[in-house]
This record gives C-alpha cells, structure tokens and sequence, in this order.
C-alpha cells in the first residue's frame, strides 16, 4: 500500500515530462505563461443590490453573463477559475485568463438556471461548474453533454437539441443552431452546440454562444421585442471560419430584432491574434450613431433595462 501512495504523482510527473518532449516550444510559452500576471477585472458589479422587477445584466468575462429578469437569475458559460482546460491532478494545463473574473464564486447571488452553450473548455468549465452544484439550481446544456456534469447534484439538467425548449421557473428556454461544432477532444464530435431564446412574460434574450456568421439568427425575429442579444465578437483572426467578427455579430443581433447588444467572447483568453481592444473599437464603430446599443463594453460592468 506504502509504495503506491506516490503512484498518481509520478504519473502525472512522467505525462508532463512526455508533453515537453513533444512539443518544447508549446511548454516554453506555458513557463511563461505561468508567471505572467492575471489583471484585476477593471469594474465589479454588485448584483445583490439588482431589484427582483426588470431586466440586469453584468459581464463577468469572457462569455460569462450573469442575467435578472424580473427575480429570475441566470449566467451563461461560467468560467470563474484563472484557466481553463484539462485538469492533471492538482494543475490546469490550459489557457490563462488575461483579466480576472469580475465576482468570485462566493459573490454569486443564488443562480436559478445555468445555461451551456457547448463543450468546449473556455465556455464548459467542470471546476466552475462544482463550484455552482446546489439543488435548487437548474441546468439547460446542449445535447450529449450532460455526462460531463455531476447531474444528481442539480435541481435537474436538460438537454437540448436545435428547436427544442423547456421551462425553468418563469422562463421559456429554446435552443437554436449556430455555425460552430461541439467537439470537447478530437473523438466526442457527436456532442451538440446551441444558442438560446430566453423569455419571460415582460423580456426577450438571446445568448448566441459560440458561432461563426449564420442566417439562422433571422428566424429568430418575431412580432416580440427582443430586449439583449448576448453576441461573441473574438477569436476571428484567424478562425472567422468558426467565430464571427464584430460586425456580423452585429448583423446577426441586427437580423434577430434585438434592441441592445451585449459584446462578449474578448478581453479575457488569449485565443487569437486581433489585439485587445479591436473587437468592441469595431463592434462601436460599426454601429456608428446607435453606439448606445452596446450595453457593456469592459469586464465587470453591469446594466439594466
């Protein structure tokens, strides 16, 4: 029993030894990596003082939004730890945040849904996702995800293909296609990855997830006002051909009928090459005089309807 004690440790210590061997170049950037230092979010909202009437949103990082409506609180792709990726053992091989998150874990309000978009490790982060386990909290994931989550620990998880919906609480929630895929590793390709339509009696959100430019977005336009569409502006140089540029995320908010846009997926993970601030200076740019349209454009600012 003694002698095996150690085991995990020295497996760990040979897969890394084994990594560096094989790509060199890829652990000289993790050394630095390591020491470089994550920046404090810039703003820090407080949505304990957010009144249980009316629409109140505050960008926590990356595609991390932490939503009220009307005393219903929900957050999409939370993402809270200082990387995201594979866990070995005791560390994350992965990315490092740019910027911390704009709340900790412990000053989270009670969350009454969390909504995933796909598996993908900057927007499905199973330690974050430990972190939120509470019985009275509900989780809408995409189809063939759910084994991934502990589902015993939730009030109850739903998964949703393209078109289908269900209701948590006071709210309707539809799943929709994007231009994107669900794969979390090179083999699990058959995992699905959706948007959303959140409504309620008084408001109307869309959370665009994780996608490339698509005319889907059109056939969410209804008679219904649209409130917020939660759109993602980075990572396209060079992946335009799985995330949109700001300008047709807009277009797509644009195609939905949405009244604000909420910029997202940028300033957080160092996931391409367009500098830091680009993508909202374009996103601004693009919509010229209605520039009051963007509701957020720093991490951990907070706005309401």
């Amino acid at each position: 029993m003694g002698a095996n004690r150690h085991r995990p440790a020295a497996h760990l210590a040979d897969a890394v030894r084994v990594a560096r061997a094989a790509a060199p170049g890829y652990w000289r950037q993790y050394r630095r990596e390591r020491q470089r230092e994550i920046l404090p979010a810039p703003f820090k909202p407080n949505p304990r003082l957010w009144p249980d009437t009316g629409l109140h949103a505050a960008w926590l990082g990356h595609s991390t939004v932490l939503v009220k409506v009307d005393g219903f609180t929900f957050i999409t792709d939370p993402v809270l730890g200082s990387k995201c990726g594979v866990s070995m053992g005791p560390m994350t091989v992965g990315l490092k945040r740019l910027v911390a998150p704009a709340l900790l874990r412990t000053e989270l309000p009670p969350i009454d849904l969390i909504l995933l978009s796909h598996a993908h490790f900057d927007h499905f982060d199973r330690l974050t996702l430990r972190t939120l386990e509470r019985a009275g909290t509900a989780v809408v994931t995409a189809s063939r995800t759910a084994n991934l989550l502990r589902e015993a620990r939730y009030q109850s998880v739903c998964e949703l293909g393209w078109d289908e919906s269900t209701q948590v609480g006071p709210a309707t929630v539809r799943a929709f296609e994007v231009n994107h895929w669900g794969a979390r590793i090179r083999t699990d390709t058959y995992r699905g990855y959706n948007g959303y339509v959140i409504e309620t009696d008084k408001h109307r959100i869309i959370f665009g997830g994780d996608t490339a430019y698509t005319e889907v977005f059109r056939k969410l336009r209804t008679s219904r006002r649209t409130d917020l569409a939660i759109m993602p502006i980075g990572a396209y140089d060079p992946w335009i051909h799985v995330h949109c540029n700001p300008e047709q995320a807009l277009r797509m908010a644009d195609d939905a009928g949405a009244e604000h846009v909420l910029p997202v997926h940028h300033q957080t993970f160092r996931l391409s090459r367009e500098p830091f601030f680009e993508p909202v200076d374009r996103l601004l740019t693009a919509t010229g005089r209605d520039d009051h349209r963007v509701v957020l454009q720093r991490i951990g600012q907070e706005w309401k309807l």
